[in-house]
């Protein structure tokens, strides 16, 4: 797609350098004239979107990490099945919100729906930051205020669409890259329409946009199911205290931020070279290795809450010292909270224990792995649409990711409450084998509207 500048020259969308225009165009180009002015303009509006993306994912990630301690201390009811279900609320939230925002994007100026789920974000977060002033029902307050939290996130179909309508195929995979390094970089840090333009003819290939749905709502769903898990399972393995958890996991968020910007980087250079497809495939094995990797082995097992009470409680222990240390724990409790794996998981005591080796690996492949498929996923899915609207599309991806969301956090804490890590993981395993085998399948289908249609070749 050539993009005319001022001074005779056409502005390339496929290189973006600025060659003398040419004298006769051919039948299948659909070339739009482009001003200096107008490309200035255009690029200062993505840069602001990266600004948008990169101030959202920080206020997510201040809030992740530390949602499963914050909730225990604000209602003691609350268990890790209950809270999935938070977890999940902000996806639910940004499902419904997704198409919403998106089809809204297709009709009306794109700073409307942006706008208003600003102002949305802005008010639950104050929601979120109070649900410890009731009396009662804290979690439940707290579930709603992480679900108006996603409601407002629902804006990342808008920022994409808008994203790909705006560039070209060369632009795309850079553009979207570093969207999602301005996400990375927000993760790290927290612990104007376009003209119109004459659309090619061709009907979009909706087998494969329902498979990148699909294969965008398994990305999502494996790395909400493994922030989900982080807590909770370092947690129960370490006999981490909750500020602990909160400090480390962190800091082990961070760490895979640092790395996610470097592999969106890597991606855009390597994407040259063999492709999209190949790096989402690639993506998918590494992450298959992280997650194989997790499986517990061995014969050590974790510290069981409460194991020095017991301990303790031996016919040859006075009465007197039964008391003193009945009376001791909850007083040194009170802050801390008991530490180990709850007795109350069953599996606690004939599951192996992940040593923190083992999971500092998993976590750095699984850190390789999610990037790569995320930013190629979604740049392949806007060039599969082509440069027709892509609103509503783009909405239906956030609304599968969103999915993915919902569905992760709660399939991960029922399992894993239930059944613990070698049942979750191993399931996990399982699913990203057939996410591959899916791959292989529509693999050849996986081009470029463009190209598809014969226009330009791959």
């Amino acid at each position: 797609m050539g993009l005319r500048a001022a001074g005779g020259c056409v502005r390339s969308g496929e290189t973006g350098r600025c060659a003398p225009a040419p004298e006769k165009r051919g039948p299948r180009e659909w070339d739009i004239i482009e001003t200096e002015e107008h490309y200035k303009s255009r690029w200062i509006s993505i840069r602001i979107l990266y600004l948008t993306m990169f101030f959202s994912s920080v206020g997510f990630s201040i809030v992740i990490m530390s949602i499963w301690p914050y909730l225990q201390k604000i209602d003691q009811t609350a268990d890790a099945s209950f809270l999935g279900w938070v977890i999940a609320s902000f996806s639910l939230g940004q499902m419904v919100a997704s198409p919403v925002f998106g089809l809204w994007s297709n009709y009306r100026p794109r700073k409307e729906p942006l706008i208003v789920s600003i102002f949305i974000s802005v008010v639950a977060n104050c929601l979120y930051a109070y649900v410890h002033v009731p009396a009662s029902h804290n979690k439940y307050y707290m579930l709603v205020a992480r679900g108006l939290v996603g409601f407002g996130a629902g804006n990342v179909a808008v920022v994409r669409s808008y994203i790909a309508g705006a560039t070209s195929l060369q632009e795309r995979i850079s553009s979207m890259a570093n969207t999602s390094a301005c996400q990375a970089l927000g993760f790290i840090l927290g612990p104007a329409s376009t003209d119109e333009v004459q659309f090619p003819q061709g009907n979009i290939d909706q087998v494969a946009v329902l498979a990148t749905n699909v294969l965008f709502f398994v990305i999502l769903f494996i790395f909400a199911l493994f922030e989900t898990i982080v807590t909770p399972l370092t947690m129960d393995m370490y006999a981490w205290t909750r500020e602990q958890a909160v400090l480390y996991d962190g800091i082990i968020l961070a760490a895979l931020g640092v790395e996610a910007i470097l592999i969106f980087m890597g991606v855009k250079l390597l994407s040259k070279k063999i492709g999209e497809r190949a790096i989402l495939l690639g993506g998918l094995i590494v992450v298959w290795v992280g997650f194989f990797i997790l499986l517990p082995w061995g014969n050590q097992f974790p510290k069981i809450q409460w194991e020095e009470l017991h301990n303790n409680s031996i016919p040859n222990t006075t009465f007197g010292e039964i008391i003193i240390t009945l009376w001791k724990s909850p007083r040194e409790d009170r802050n801390e909270g008991p530490t180990g794996c709850p007795i109350e998981q069953a599996w606690c005591f004939y599951t192996p224990m992940i040593h923190l080796a083992q999971f500092l690996t998993a976590a750095m492949l699984i850190g390789v792995g999610y990037p790569s498929c995320n930013v190629t996923s979604y740049t392949l899915y806007s060039k599969i649409l082509g440069p027709k609207p892509q609103g509503v599309y783009m909405g239906w991806l956030t609304a599968s990711g969103s999915a993915a969301r919902i569905l992760g956090p709660v399939f991960i804490s029922q399992v894993y409450t239930s059944w613990g890590p070698r049942w979750a993981f191993s399931l996990v395993c399982g699913i990203v084998v057939l996410t591959i085998m899916l791959l292989g399948v529509v693999y050849r289908r996986l081009v470029p509207f463009s190209v598809r249609h014969g226009r330009i070749q791959e």
